[in-house]
């Protein structure tokens, strides 16, 4: 599995700005030309650049897997047209909720999608007929933003340090993966919103300390 520290749109957020699957990522059209190059490398997929709602924070407004991408009710509908005709080979639906923060509140891969207990019924229907996979709603240590707050790829998983034993119990089963704790950027809670992550290759903020790094490659590179 390839991986880069680095920095984008002047910070280690990296997660608040791309948005991965194994095929493509999208990204925000505030990310540098130079560092769109080098994740599209290191994640070995093709880059798409979202201009919607006029806004660089494609990571907290959407998240994808290989068969859709599903956004944030702020987005308008012929923002979402534009990108269809892009012949991307997925879906790709608004989700009709207030908890419009989609990468804050949703964690999914090709297998299970983890997502805010507030979420009402009908959003939950309408994630999975556009991901194609079980949604379940679950919190994961104190934090109902389960997608700021954890990583999970086709590979493996990170959750939170504040993930109890009995959670972490939990969500290993539903999962299929034994997940691995840990923090990034210094002791940040949000791993999220601080790395991209596929099966291929890991892009993580630059903030990041090495004993932090250790733990994110221990859980991204298991052959599960």
């Amino acid at each position: 599995m390839d991986m880069l520290k680095c920095r984008v749109v002047g910070g280690s957020f990296i997660g608040a700005y791309v948005v991965p699957t194994d095929k493509y990522a999208f990204m925000s059209s505030a990310i540098e030309s130079s560092k769109v190059e080098l994740i599209s490398k290191t994640m070995h997929v093709n880059p798409i650049i979202l201009n919607l709602y006029d806004t660089s924070l494609i990571g907290i407004l959407a998240r994808a897997n290989s068969n859709g991408i599903i956004l944030s009710n702020l987005f308008e509908e012929d923002e979402v047209v534009q990108q269809k005709n892009q012949n991307i080979d997925m879906h790709i639906e608004i989700i009709k909720s207030n908890l419009n923060a989609i990468g804050n509140n949703v964690l999914v891969n090709d297998k299970v999608a983890i997502v805010n207990p507030e979420y009402s019924n009908e959003a939950v229907k309408q994630m999975e007929d556009v991901l194609d996979v079980e949604v379940i709603r679950e919190q994961i240590g104190m934090f109902k933003t389960v997608g700021a707050n954890n990583v999970i790829t086709n590979k493996g998983m990170l959750i939170n340090n504040e993930t109890s034993d009995e959670q972490k119990e939990r969500i290993d089963k539903l999962t299929g993966f034994e997940s691995v704790r840990t923090t990034a950027n210094v002791g940040f809670l949000g791993i999220g919103l601080s790395i991209a992550a596929n099966s291929y290759g890991v892009v993580i903020g630059e903030d990041t300390t090495g004993f932090e790094l250790g733990r994110i490659m221990e859980a991204l590179e298991k052959d599960n």
